[in-house]
């Protein structure tokens, strides 16, 4: 029933009474299913919401019995049983699935299989499961090391097997190394990148959304190299991008998303954007604390908020007369939430406002919890604008670009108010 309504088939009454009168068995016979059974109603399930069907009780409680039974199995799972495992579970959370104890317990049972069995999966498979991971993390898995590992297990095999993706893989494995960020080491990344560019100029037949897919990945590796002072910088990529914007240059995509796919392209490039992107604008608490505490420190200061720059996304605050950007960043611009790995989003956006010639201050949200951080913060900006601050003490807001900054500002907080570590750290 799955497949059908994949293929086009309408949600009739009918058809929902059939798919309800199935799941409600269920329950009553888990235990009597075999791994592949258990793999194959995950995948129905997460086919059936993707398109359309709403996620009742008839659908949630079946999902409740089956997933402990994936954690009891784990080890009896096959290569293909494994990928589409964690494709389902991805695209049940992507569609408003709650990630409970008993999913998270199940995601965590089968990522270290991907280690053990990473010979056995061909393109098909790795495709699917870098799609998963980046989705898991995207809609708030946390960072952990069997999840780590699979990452860095999979994207090797990506070098070694790109001759076997189609249009669609390629997409995916190219949105889904982007999206994941720094987490994804940036030689690995690239060179992953550019074994499978290369094929975009074949002769496959890419969808649209399959080209901005695309697009949007290699303009965050474009990012990345471009935020690496010791990276080199590589043409070839800019020239896909380019390649690929063209094949959208005559599109009006009706989609949000994809309209500031296709502006921050245009910014990028220096061509004309052919869309108007709508954006919209929430100020977070610590932003707008951040925010009244700058100003009150420097009354004079012209301070915009929430400004759209060359069509991009807008900027949390800028100083216009100084052509500087500070965005306060909340975990959702972090992999995993952890307020030291960015994600793609997060390094397009920086990338891009560096390349239209602003300075971006980059300030994790955690860090405004404490006053005395916040001050050094200010201080610092004021050093940036030409006002010497009050005292002798400050800290950089440089960071090479991971996690330097902020540390920086606890360790020099840390410093001034113990003196005896003050002396340590002196001493070295």
């Amino acid at each position: 029933m799955a497949k059908l309504v994949d293929n086009g088939q309408e949600h009739t009454p009918e058809l929902k009474e059939a798919v309800a009168a199935l799941l409600s068995h269920v329950n009553a016979q888990k235990a009597n299913f075999k791994p592949q059974d258990i793999a194959n109603l995950l995948w129905a399930m997460a086919k059936l919401v993707d398109n359309g069907l709403d996620r009742t009780p008839v659908l949630k409680e079946p999902l409740v019995a089956l997933l402990p039974h994936v954690n009891v199995q784990t080890t009896n799972f096959k290569p293909l049983g494994i990928a589409s495992l964690l494709w389902s579970m991805a695209k049940l959370v992507d569609n408003g699935q709650e990630r409970t104890p008993e999913f998270n317990e199940a995601v965590a049972a089968l990522l270290p299989q991907v280690n053990l069995q990473k010979d056995q999966f061909n393109a098909q498979d790795i495709a699917n499961l870098l799609w998963a991971m980046a989705k898991l993390v995207d809609n708030g898995q946390e960072q952990t090391p069997g999840l780590n590992e699979a990452v860095a297990t999979l994207l090797p095999r990506v070098s070694a097997q790109k001759d076997q993706f189609n249009a669609q893989g390629i997409a995916n494995l190219l949105w889904a190394t982007a999206k994941l960020g720094e987490l994804v080491e940036l030689n690995l990344a690239t060179s992953s990148f550019e074994s499978l560019v290369y094929r975009i100029s074949e002769n496959l037949q890419f969808s649209q959304q399959e080209i901005l897919m695309s697009l949007w990945g290699v303009m965050v590796c474009c990012a990345r190299l471009a935020l690496d002072s010791n990276a080199n910088k590589n043409n070839v990529l800019e020239k896909h991008m380019d390649d690929l914007f063209t094949h959208l240059e005559n599109t009006f995509p009706v989609n949000e998303v994809d309209q500031r796919i296709i502006a921050m392209a245009a910014s990028w490039l220096g061509r004309e954007c052919p869309v108007v992107p709508h954006y919209q604008t929430i100020v977070s608490k610590r932003q707008s604390n951040f925010r009244n505490q700058l100003q009150s420190s420097i009354p004079s200061l012209k301070i915009d908020e929430e400004k759209s720059l060359n069509s991009l996304p807008p900027v949390d605050l800028l100083l216009p007369d100084h052509n500087i950007v500070i965005e306060v960043q909340g975990p959702s611009h972090y992999v995993g939430g952890d307020f030291k790995t960015r994600n793609g989003s997060t390094l397009l956006k920086i990338a891009l406002l560096q390349k239209a010639g602003f300075e971006v201050i980059e300030i994790p949200a955690n860090q405004l919890l404490k006053k005395d951080l916040m001050k050094l913060y200010i201080d610092q900006i004021k050093i940036r604008i030409g006002i010497p601050p009050q005292g002798h003490s400050c800290v950089s807001l440089k960071r090479g670009w991971a996690d330097a900054a902020y540390v920086t500002a606890e360790e020099h907080l840390a410093e001034q108010t113990n003196p005896a570590k003050r002396k340590k750290t002196n001493s070295q």
